[in-house]
């Protein structure tokens, strides 16, 4: 049977002594990340080469005694900063990302843990359970703790394979990631859907509905230039700037979460009210180069609306086409066909057809074309 992984993130509300633990347990697996990060440059340095992640989980116990306030904490979470290390270093020779960087207490306040699971006289035991019905969380070291989030959810369909706990504004939440049959239903092609991505409306669909972009005029996003620019008159390391710091975390998370609440809240619609869903492959780190768009594509999350759509694509079996970025979309007439050049100016919003005499509003035909385009696609691929 197919599986999938899915993470659930849940608020959780820690007592005091929970709280010191979890803080406590940050703070351990950064340090242990740099000691090792450090260990691994300078072997590189000296040898031409460093030490591999299950090398450097050898030295751990050494490194526990050396410093016995490490054996306070959860030890998966400090084997699992060593495998956060080394797939740093892995991303870095893909070329996916540039030199791993050495932690500090501004930048990534979570650990990982994972669920180990045993049996003993015929019963099985998890480091890692969730109780729903009584809203609380067991996790190693720091027990039960309570919980909110999925009210309508009775338990996990699925093994539990790790949790990742973090701290962010003062807030905790943990994410548990799941793994889960995937029953896909039959894909059944009843309707098709065509989607112009744009800068004012953030999706032009070929059923002329426009979903407009809430996101450019947000108070949040003035109230964090207002505490920005409060942020640069407090001295350093006073009460205020921690304070204001701490109102400037909270603001992004809002913004964060305004922003997943619209991202799913469209993608959810579109994936079940259609079964082919059709849109551009756009290359949209060349369309952030352009100065003139740059600063509206800010507050257009569109390569998360396309990745978020794959996935849910993927678990409803519905299909996502992608059609070519250089097709005409905008220029041709989705009547009569007819390729208008004079309409690659973006400032042109409407435009008449000179052969069939047809009004179009610009990204209405666009997204109609995308749709026929697709549907194309579809056929030629049975």
């Amino acid at each position: 049977m197919q599986t999938i992984l899915k993470g659930y993130i849940l608020r959780l509300y820690p007592t005091d002594k929970q709280k010191e633990l979890i803080n406590k347990t940050i703070g351990c697996t950064r340090f242990v990340y740099n000691h090792f990060l450090s260990d691994r440059i300078n072997d590189y340095k000296r040898a031409g080469k460093s030490k591999s992640c299950y090398d450097q989980i050898k030295k751990l116990p050494g490194l526990c005694k050396e410093y016995p306030w490490l054996s306070e904490v959860d030890s998966c979470s400090l084997r699992s900063a060593l495998f956060s290390l080394d797939d740093a270093y892995k991303r870095f020779y893909s070329k996916q990302n540039g030199f791993p960087r050495f932690k500090n207490k501004d930048i990534g306040n979570s650990y990982k843990t994972n669920n180990i699971k045993n049996t003993y006289k015929d019963k099985s035991y998890e480091s890692i359970k969730v109780d729903f019905k009584n809203k609380i969380i067991a996790l190693p070291k720091l027990k039960e703790v309570k919980f909110r989030g999925y009210r309508n959810k009775t338990s996990f369909i699925g093994n539990i394979k790790s949790a990742v706990i973090r701290r962010k504004a003062n807030k905790y939440y943990v994410s548990v990631l799941v793994e889960e049959p995937l029953i896909l239903p039959e894909f059944i092609p009843r309707s098709i859907v065509g989607l112009d991505l744009g800068i004012k409306d953030i999706i032009i669909t070929s059923f002329n509905e426009k979903i407009e972009n809430s996101l450019a005029s947000l108070e949040v996003k003035k109230r964090i230039k207002g505490l920005q620019k409060g942020l640069s008159r407090c001295k350093p390391s006073s009460k205020n700037r921690y304070k204001i710091k701490l109102k400037i975390q909270r603001a992004y998370m809002k913004l964060k979460n305004i922003r997943k609440h619209l991202i799913h809240d469209v993608t959810n619609k579109l994936v079940k009210e259609n079964d082919i869903i059709v849109m551009e492959n756009l290359n949209i780190r060349g369309m952030y180069q352009l100065h003139s768009m740059a600063k509206s594509l800010t507050n257009i999350p569109l390569s998360e609306i396309k990745r978020v759509l794959e996935y849910k694509c993927n678990w409803q079996n519905k299909k996502l086409l992608t059609i070519n970025r250089f097709y005409p979309s905008s220029q041709t007439c989705s009547v009569c066909g007819y390729q208008n050049k004079k309409v690659k100016d973006l400032s042109i919003r409407s435009w008449e057809c000179p052969k069939c005499g047809v009004l179009h509003d610009r990204d209405v035909n666009a997204s109609i074309n995308i749709m026929f385009e697709g549907l194309k696609m579809y056929v030629n691929s049975l």
